[in-house]
């Protein structure tokens, strides 16, 4: 089994991306290195009882395979990644309103997504919400940069220290008024209220 990670904090933001040709380039020019482009299906998981959401607590189980468009090297492998999430200390998450901070343990699963979701139902969790997307990752110093292309719209998450998520941002041509903090369930359930529908699960062909 491999070992987990220590809990680390999570800091990040969202920015809304209408123009993915133009973020596209403005990223460019930041000199960001990129990763290949990757398909996520993400499930979390709950009690009966929805404990965790309670008490802003996630758990989560993502599967990466590699995008379409990169078909041509794709072995059909998957990369499977566990996921807990929780509120911060107080005096931490104090910092800054802009950030949304979160304390974060992860495992990427040496066994396949299978195995870890018959575990976790065994367990007593069960599937509360699925939601797909595709993911283009780009890093620069002291900073993630995330495009993710999602059924409720475009984003882009900022990860890492705050000066450099403000620079970047900045850079991008964002300003702080643009930061979001909501979760993809907030911005989908938000994307549901506005087309009069019920929220069920965020995927791009249902399932």
């Amino acid at each position: 089994m491999p070992k987990p990670q220590n809990t680390k904090p999570e800091i990040e933001i969202k920015l809304r991306v209408t123009n993915i040709d133009q973020i596209l380039r403005k990223i460019k020019n930041l000199r960001a290195s990129p990763q290949p482009r990757v398909q996520e299906q993400n499930i979390l998981y709950d009690t009966p009882q929805s404990h965790l959401r309670r008490r802003k607590m996630l758990l989560r189980l993502r599967i990466e395979t590699p995008a379409p468009q990169n078909a041509a090297t794709n072995t059909g492998a998957e990369r499977v990644i566990l996921t807990s999430k929780a509120p911060p200390p107080p005096q931490q998450n104090e910092k800054s309103s802009h950030y949304k901070i979160r304390a974060e343990r992860e495992q990427v699963a040496a066994t396949s997504s299978r195995h870890y979701a018959k575990a976790l139902t065994s367990l007593g969790f069960r599937p509360a919400f699925r939601y797909d997307k595709f993911r283009t990752t780009f890093r620069l110093p002291n900073l993630h940069l995330d495009l993710d292309e999602t059924p409720a719209g475009t984003y882009l998450e900022l990860e890492g220290d705050p000066k450099a998520i403000d620079r970047a941002a900045k850079s991008l041509g964002f300003t702080k008024n643009a930061y979001l903090r909501a979760t993809y369930w907030d911005l989908y359930a938000a994307a549901c209220r506005r087309r009069g529908i019920a929220p069920k699960n965020m995927l791009f062909t249902a399932k």
